[in-house]
């Protein structure tokens, strides 16, 4: 029978001031770093020189601070966060001195993420996982899972890891299917829709229930989305989806909680097939694009899944 594996007692510098009795296992604080007796720490984090962490603040298992980080209350690290030298954390919209808020915004930065050195993140937003906040960024709005943001104020650039599934991509033909490849992420299929070429210009079509797969009960159109804006960042509970864009192009990533793609839908005759339960987000529009999309359920609310984290819980939940 495998011996119980030792655990180790944090390991605390000497010019350090640890004043939290919640501190895990393994967890190293180095020299001049500060923390008030309210904080909560896990096990095998590495806490560097001259930091700070306030009453309020929760950090999980294995993060990395690095030096010349303060983080106030109201802040959440999830594990296996980095966060940069010099990142820079805010807890107040309106701040003044002696002026003191009855709660401070709460700002959570979600389990894998990464924030650049010197980065700025404004109080109440909320950086999904494994989302890559990029050096100097100042971060004024939430980050989706998986984002790559950078600039002032921060911008979605890409997203971490995910290979591009439409670019160089040849469809293969499945019988009974013409022009139809399924996608790693479950579910998810790329369609190209039958097209009529001659003199006259190029003709596109779809019929119901054999091209789109699945009965439509509404449409819409996105347009005018300014170019580095996002869209989408939701899951449907029963609803499918399937994404042409007839004018300009888009970029879109999904993502069944544990596999993602990206695609970029930029010919009229090119389909996305997403189905219930898979993450969807759209971005880098161009200024031109027009997105249509066909429905299989007219609008529900309650369809939705709005927030990552529930997205995950349900998605665990179907597989039982």
């Amino acid at each position: 029978m495998k011996s119980a594996e030792t655990i180790a007692h944090p390991l605390i510098h000497p010019q350090a001031i640890v004043e939290t009795s919640t501190i895990g296992a393994n967890t190293r604080v180095w020299a001049f770093a500060h923390i008030l007796p309210g904080a909560r720490i896990g096990k095998d984090c590495n806490i560097c020189d001259l930091t700070f962490i306030e009453n309020d603040v929760t950090l999980g298992d294995r993060i990395t601070v690095k030096c010349g980080v303060q983080l106030w209350d109201g802040v959440v690290l999830e594990d296996d966060v980095f966060v940069g030298p010099n990142a820079t954390f805010t807890n107040d919209h309106f701040p003044r001195s002696k002026q003191y808020l009855s709660e401070p915004d709460r700002t959570i930065v979600r389990r894998g993420a990464s924030i650049g050195a010197n980065a700025t993140i404004l109080s109440g937003v909320t950086i999904g996982e494994h989302a890559m906040v990029g050096a100097g960024a100042v971060v004024t709005k939430s980050v989706p899972p998986y984002a790559i943001v950078v600039g002032n104020p921060a911008r979605i650039t890409g997203y971490a890891k995910i290979p591009s599934a439409s670019e160089g991509m040849k469809l293969r033909t499945e019988p009974g299917v013409p022009g139809v490849v399924n996608l790693r992420v479950q579910g998810v299929q790329l369609h190209r829709l039958p097209t009529v070429t001659d003199l006259r210009g190029e003709l596109s079509f779809g019929e119901f229930g054999r091209h789109i797969p699945f009965p439509v009960q509404r449409y819409f159109l996105i347009y005018g989305v300014p170019t580095k804006e996002v869209r989408g960042e939701h899951a449907h509970r029963q609803n499918h989806q399937f994404l042409i864009c007839v004018k300009g192009s888009v970029r879109a990533v999904i993502n069944d909680g544990e596999i993602h793609e990206e695609v970029q839908l930029d010919v009229p005759h090119l389909g996305l097939l997403i189905p219930a339960m898979v993450w969807g987000t759209q971005y880098h529009y161009s200024a031109d694009a027009v997105l249509l999309v066909f429905c299989s359920r007219h609008y529900e609310a309650d369809d939705y899944i709005r927030d990552y984290s529930e997205f995950l819980t349900a998605v665990k939940r179907v597989a039982v």
